[in-house]
């Protein structure tokens, strides 16, 4: 029975093992096969994680790469247009060089004409010195043989007459050659010059350092003065400039010597005039207003310069200087107008030269811009607006030109030269500046007295302004010969002791009478 019992027991034990290993065994494998999910999972989720992480890759080295290329591109576009800009710049230079050494050639091949016609003219003048020296032989053994004189004596009288001969010989030489050399070299100069002057006319006006206002009224210079003055103290002190009130009968004159002020405090006066209230606060009302308007006023003087003169728009600083530069004069020339006249001559002779006309044209506008600054930076005009240019990034041909226009520092291109010539042109052409009597009648004195100077003359006459010369000689002092080597005296010592603006011409004249009577 206990056997039985522990059998039963034995296969009861023996079954729930055997359910219990099923059991594990099904458990085993059911683990295994979410272990293997799990795993088919991760390695999913890794090469699905690994494709976005290298989609991502490449998307960030085809970023990287484009904005390489772009860089690249940018670079060598860059580089491109430096090359670009340095192969023009050097076909510039090299058309320049070759003007220059054409230049150069024709110079070389003048003076090459130049040293044959004085080696003709040496030649000939050996070949006369030779016949003079015979004649002077021949003319020596007769005068010992008819005149019976000594030798000393002879040979005195034959050297005063080859002297005299000698002298009248050079003197034809030298005007003959003095006349094609000044013709050839001066012919194109003047050919330029004279192009210029035709197509160039500009009117010019006269100022002084005061401006008058009118009054309508003897009780207005009342009011203008104020209780116990002051109206007129709140105005001086606002405009910066005097107030004269008893110099003029029904006027006030205002004076400063800064144009621009001065214009200002005009207009002040003038709508203080009109509106009637004259008060220290309405006094600075107005002054405002003025201001602000005349600030203005000077932009569009500065770009109607800037368009007149044919250019393009500039900054606008340069542009402020400009348009101050039309309440600014010079021997009573406008200096915006001679700026203006400057530039247009300048862009005329640059075109006849083969040279860029707008580089010689905005040269010529800004070549007295440092006279806007002069009062407050100290230096000469042309200096002061150099270096104003040059700090707003003006071209060095540009600082250059208005540098040297006064020669006070040396050319570096052609421009400079072009504007000391129109600057020139436009301030000693007639009627371009006035001149007080007494300097003119000094002036003139000074030629005539220079003429007396020399030996012969008889009468000396300065005319035509200035321009001209009249020299009577006496007839048995000089001869032709003689007439004209003291024409050309004249003129070196007048070129030596004088300064004035173009030329003057000297006329030398020569008048022999002879008088008889019939009986």
């Amino acid at each position: 029975m206990e056997v039985n019992s522990i059998l039963a027991a034995l296969a009861a034990g023996a079954a729930g093992f055997g359910a219990c290993f099923a059991y594990g065994r099904l458990k085993e494998r059911a683990l295994r096969a979410e272990l293997a999910g799990r795993e088919r999972d991760l390695r999913e989720q890794w090469r699905r994680e690994g494709e976005a992480a290298a989609l991502s890759a490449r998307v960030a080295a085809q970023e990287q790469l484009g904005r390489e290329r772009s860089e690249m591109v940018q670079s060598l576009a860059g580089q491109r247009e430096a090359l670009a800009s340095d192969e023009r710049r050097l076909v510039e230079r090299e058309g320049f060089v070759q003007r220059q050494m054409e230049r150069l050639a024709q110079q070389e091949q003048d003076l090459r004409q130049r040293a044959e016609q004085l080696e003709a003219a040496r030649a000939t003048l050996e070949a006369q010195q030779q016949e003079l020296r015979c004649l002077t032989f021949d003319a020596r053994t007769r005068l010992e043989s008819l005149a019976q004189m000594d030798p000393a004596a002879a040979r005195t009288l034959l050297l005063r007459e080859v002297e005299r001969e000698a002298a009248r010989d050079a003197a034809d030489l030298s005007r003959h050659l003095l006349e094609t050399a000044r013709a050839r070299a001066e012919a194109e100069a003047r050919r330029i010059l004279a192009t210029a002057l035709q197509r160039c006319a500009v009117a010019h006006t006269f100022e002084t350092t005061t401006a008058t206002v009118a009054l309508t009224g003897d009780d207005m210079k009342g009011r203008i003065i104020g209780r116990e003055g002051r109206n007129i103290r709140s105005f001086e002190a606002v405009t910066g400039v005097t107030v004269l009130v008893d110099d003029t009968p029904n006027a006030v004159v205002l004076s400063a010597f800064d144009p621009v002020r001065r214009e200002v405090a005009r207009q002040t006066m003038e709508r203080l005039i009109l509106d009637g209230r004259i008060h220290p606060s309405r006094i600075e009302e107005v002054f405002k207003t003025v201001t602000e308007e005349m600030g203005a006023f000077i932009l569009r003087k500065g770009e109607d310069a800037v368009a007149r003169a044919g250019l393009p728009p500039m900054a606008p600083p340069v542009v402020e200087l400009l348009g101050k530069l039309h309440f600014r004069h010079s021997f009573s020339q406008n200096v915006l107008n001679h700026s203006v006249e400057v530039a247009h001559l300048c862009g005329l002779m640059a075109a006849e030269m083969g040279e860029s006309a707008p580089v010689a044209r905005r040269a010529g506008l800004l070549h007295d811009i440092g006279k806007a600054l002069s009062q407050d930076v100290e230096g000469p005009h042309a200096i002061v607006g150099a270096d104003f240019l040059r700090r707003q990034g003006e071209s060095p041909e540009i600082v250059n030109a208005v540098a040297s226009h006064h020669e006070e520092v040396p050319h570096e291109n052609l421009y400079g030269i072009l504007v000391s010539t129109a600057d020139a042109i436009s301030a000693s052409r007639p009627g371009s500046r006035s001149e007080s009597m007494t300097t003119y009648l000094q002036r003139l004195e000074n030629l005539e007295k220079i003429a007396l100077g020399f030996e012969g003359v008889e009468k000396a006459f300065a005319v035509q302004a200035g321009r001209e010369l009249r020299v009577v000689v006496r007839p048995d002092r000089l001869d032709d010969g003689a007439a004209h080597l003291l024409a050309r005296q004249i003129a070196r010592k007048i070129e030596e002791d004088l300064v004035y603006p173009g030329q003057i011409r000297i006329t030398v004249i020569r008048e022999t009478r002879c008088v008889e009577f019939a009986k």
